[in-house]
């Protein structure tokens, strides 16, 4: 009798073993870097909503700053503690971790149509993908564009500028009015990007981008010296906020929304910490046409999830992917914040929406960001480069040099 009890224990024992261990059976740990209220609710609303439909499985939602968790992210993923899910960015910065070995393949099985292309652009399969193999859920993605304060704008008589040329005149009156023509916080370089991306792509067109996020063109290139030169331009000009080092880009976003500043180059998302009754006094326009160009581009970053190749409850992680695929849930999430939902079957929830959607579809090119699209390291030099020049727009040469060394150095690894 004591000879079978030991036999039946061992084998619930070994059972528990093979199956995880009773105690993570039901569980699943998120990452997640929305921490902005708006989206933070939306988000934690979202999972709420999966585990309805999961009443067996205890979610856990670990919330971080955007910026300490893309620090974090790479120790978690090497971390025999992982998270389940991690919310992340498509492109090079996702599948930098797929070339390590450190996340999960997302099969089929998880798309309720049964296929990436059944539920989600073509086109994004790429970002989506390492060596043709999906790790990545788009969940939503959004547009960047210069914002404007429309109440200054019509104080002063302006409108959403066509061309280079409109775009600097806007400028001239604003700054000649006590306003500073354009808001930005650079205490996270990150917001420069943005810049860099936009006016790359008007002055070079976004061929000419991409190779150079990939490493095939040097930063001392005559066409990317121009690029750095319009930015030096509106620097000694004066039509950046002053002192935009100090400041957060919510910061300086605060600058826009109380009339200081007249316009904000900024993704969608800055719309979550405009006031609810600011929201619709706040608009947006394309990035202007720059010399004779006719072409514009837009950054569109996708964002989504990943699943850890050291998750502890892969199964349930993959529930959630396979919830946070559908229609239903996408739009769900994609309505409280105004943002455009990966999934094809999804509408634009908003008129804003629409008119972000159409000017994506109108681009000639569009780009995830640089920060999502060169290696970390060197969109890290490069930002801070431009932030340099910002700075001290005399030293455009010598950063510039410095930076091409950082290149040869970075994709040489």
């Amino acid at each position: 009798m004591k000879k079978a009890f030991l036999l039946c224990a061992f084998a619930l024992f070994a059972a528990a073993v093979f199956a995880g261990g009773a105690k993570d059976s039901n569980e699943l740990i998120i990452n997640s870097y929305h921490s902005a209220d708006a989206a933070r609710i939306a988000f934690n609303d979202l999972v709420a909503e999966f585990q309805k439909e999961n009443p067996d499985i205890k979610v856990t939602v670990n919330s971080s700053a955007h910026e300490q968790f893309k620090t974090l992210l790479p120790s978690w993923l090497t971390s025999n503690q992982a998270p389940d899910v991690a919310t992340w960015f498509a492109g090079y910065r996702m599948q930098s971790f797929a070339e390590r070995g450190l996340l999960e393949p997302l099969g089929n099985d998880v798309f309720p149509g049964g296929s990436f292309e059944s539920e989600f652009p073509k086109s994004f399969k790429g970002s989506a993908s390492y060596n043709g193999t999906v790790y990545f859920l788009p969940q939503s993605w959004y547009w960047w564009a210069l914002y404007y304060n429309k109440a200054i704008f019509a104080k002063y008589g302006l409108k959403a500028p066509k061309t280079w040329d409109d775009f600097l005149q806007i400028c001239e009156v604003l700054k000649k009015n006590g306003i500073s023509p354009i808001a930005i916080g650079t205490k996270e370089t990150w917001t420069t990007g943005g810049w860099f991306d936009y006016i790359d792509s008007a002055v070079n067109g976004g061929d000419f981008h991409r190779n150079l996020t990939s490493g095939k063109v040097a930063y001392t290139d005559p066409k990317v010296k121009e690029t750095f030169k319009v930015i030096a331009d509106l620097a000694q000009k004066g039509f950046f906020l002053p002192n935009a080092s100090s400041y957060s880009w919510q910061e300086a976003a605060n600058f826009m929304v109380r009339g200081e500043a007249g316009m904000f180059l900024m993704g969608q998302f800055i719309m979550d910490v405009i006031p609810a009754d600011m929201q619709n006094k706040i608009d947006f326009f394309p990035f202007p046409l720059y010399g004779s160009n006719t072409f514009y581009a837009v950054d569109t970053p996708t964002d989504g999830f990943i699943v850890p190749a050291k998750a502890k409850n892969k199964a349930n992680a993959k529930k959630f992917i396979a919830f946070a695929a559908t229609k239903k849930a996408q739009e769900f999430f994609c309505a409280r914040l105004g943002r455009l939902a990966a999934n094809v079957n999804v509408p634009p929830v908003n008129a804003e929406a629409k008119r972000g959607l159409d000017m994506v579809l109108g681009a000639a090119s569009a780009a995830q960001f640089y920060d999502r699209d060169a290696p970390e390291e060197m969109a890290a030099k490069g930002m801070n480069a431009i932030v340099d020049i910002m700075q001290e727009p005399s030293k455009l040469d010598a950063v510039l040099a410095d930076l091409d060394k950082e290149r040869v150095r970075i994709y040489a690894k």
